[in-house]
Order: structure tokens, then sequence, then C-alpha cells
């Protein structure tokens, strides 16, 4: 059974531009010993609280390789475990008599393993980012594979055994949003049990600043001036979608290739924060939007 080589596995290899202050080193090393217990790992916070850069940045650390699944609505449980696809074909030719030619052929279903099979039966590390956007139906297999450390496969007639024994290196980490995120599914009670939940917040101020200036290559003052723009507006706005470290890396991208500064006597600056700050799903509303601009123009003026 199986077809591992359908999966692109990824190499445990630490990305050098990941960015390590006391607080993400604090959160690493919390999580490789939950996971070193067996324990699965479960990263859930707001968009932009580096949830999967710290999925993978984890996993690297583990040494075994990585499968990566980002969940999906339309995900079922084949998407996971596996399932029989097109046909393989046996063809016997028989001519023991020169005279009489006899062929038989027998075409079977051929099963492919698919990743979260593939991860227990070799033991890699699974990383199921934002697994609440597949519906708790599909992720029903978990609940075994977690629990009881067994992987119960379909009934089909290429699977000889319906049991599969998870490999005792495999290890799982799961990010998420928080519930009340468009497109999100409420995690079954019975999953979310099984695993040990880290609830992640914005990054401090030091890692903010870290990260967009290695993201953005601004210098250290003006990624610092960004950063605390973005810090007063989060702190302010009281909607869904508040600005994250992804909005200070964009702004100071801009810049950077403007060869501008977060000045706030430069139009170009003020035009860009309201692009990347008053726009979006948080901001249909007009009266929402009225109040992200008005909020937007006295932190800029502010500073000035």
């Amino acid at each position: 059974m199986g077809d591992e080589g359908a999966i692109s596995l990824i190499e445990p290899e630490l990305d050098p531009n990941f960015i390590v202050t006391p607080t993400v080193a604090q959160r690493t090393e919390h999580a490789l010993t939950y996971l070193q217990a067996d324990l699965p790992v479960h990263f859930c916070g707001p968009a932009g609280t580096g949830k999967t850069a710290l999925a993978m940045h984890v996993a690297a650390k583990l040494k075994q390789p990585i499968v990566l699944i980002h969940g999906d609505d339309e995900f079922t449980t084949t998407d996971l475990v596996g399932a029989e696809y097109g046909y393989r074909l046996k063809r016997l030719r028989d001519e023991y008599i020169h005279t009489v030619k006899k062929v038989e052929e027998d075409m079977v279903r051929r099963w492919v393993d698919n990743r979260l099979t593939i991860a227990c039966k070799h033991g890699f590390t699974l990383v199921y980012d934002e697994f609440t956007r597949s519906k708790p139906e599909a992720n029903n297999v978990l609940l075994s594979v977690l629990e009881e450390k067994m992987m119960d496969l379909p009934a089909t007639g290429q699977v000889e055994e319906r049991y599969l024994a998870v490999h005792d290196k495999f290890r799982a980490i799961f990010t998420s949003n928080p519930e009340e995120y468009a497109g999100v599914h409420k995690a079954q009670d019975a999953l979310r049990d099984r695993l040990l939940t880290i609830d992640l917040d914005y990054f401090d101020r030091d890692t903010e600043v870290a990260i967009t200036q290695k993201r953005s290559g601004v210098s250290l003052a003006d990624a610092e001036a960004v950063v605390d723009l973005i810090r007063r507006f989060r702190e302010r706005c009281h909607w869904k979608g508040r600005p994250s470290v992804r909005e200070a890396i964009k702004i100071a991208k801009a810049l950077k290739a403007k060869k501008g500064h977060p000045a706030a006597t430069d139009p170009f600056f003020k035009r860009l924060c309201e692009h990347v700050l008053a726009t979006g799903p948080a901001m249909v509303d007009p009266q929402k939007k009225a109040e992200a601009l008005k909020l937007l123009d006295q932190l800029i003026k502010a500073k000035s």
C-alpha cells in the first residue's frame, strides 16, 4: 500500500530569515517540550501573529521531514488519508504452445497514501495549518491518531490492514484562527481536548521591530517608527481585523522601494498608510472606514 512519492516533503531546515527574540525563543522552547512529550501542539491566534512561521520553525527543530497541510473547506477524509485512484493493469501472455496464444488481463484499483497517512507511517512531522478551515468531519480521523496512535483506514480491496499503527516519531503541530473569523469551522471538542493549545497574541514591540526591519530592509529608526504607528492604531481601533506586523512590513517595504521615510510631512507616507490600514474587509462599512481614516490622521499628525 502507498505511494509517498506523489507527496512533496519539506526538509527540516531552519529559515535564516526567521527572527528569534526572547519571546519567540520561549514559545519555541515550550512547544518543543510538549512535542517531545508526544503532545500535539496547537498555535491559536489572530492573523499576523506568526502562527505558521512558528509552527514551521518548531517543526524544523524536530529534524524530521515535514508534511504540510493547509486546511480547506472542501477537504474530506480522503484528502488526509488517501484513496484508490486509477487502475493497475496486469497482463499475462501464455505462448507455451506456439500455435496457441493465451492472454489474461487483470485490472485492480490502485491505492495511494495521502499526507496524513504518510506522516503517520514514516514518523514525519505534520504541520496542519489553519485546520479549522476544514470541516470537522474531515478531521475525525485525527481523533484515533492522536489518542490511540492508530489510524482507521477505509475498507477497500487494496488495503489489507484496517488499522495503521502510528510511528513513534510522528508529531503533529496545528494552527488556527479564532472561531469568529470568516471561513472558520468550530472544531469538535474531542479534537481540541487532544491538543495542547498555546494562545498567541500580537508580538511585543521589540519582536515586531526586528521582523519589520529584517523583512523590509529599512533602517532601525524607520522600522521603529512604522511599528509604533501600527501598535498605536491597533490599540485604539475596535473592529475585527486589527493590523499586525504584516501591515508594518507592507508599509516598510513600500517606503524602501520609494526611498522614503515615515515622516508626517510626507504625503506618500500618509497615502500609503491609508491604503494599508483603511482598506480590506473590515472597512466595507463606510462608518468604520471613516473612523479608521480619522484615527490614522490623528496618529500621523501626532508624530509631527
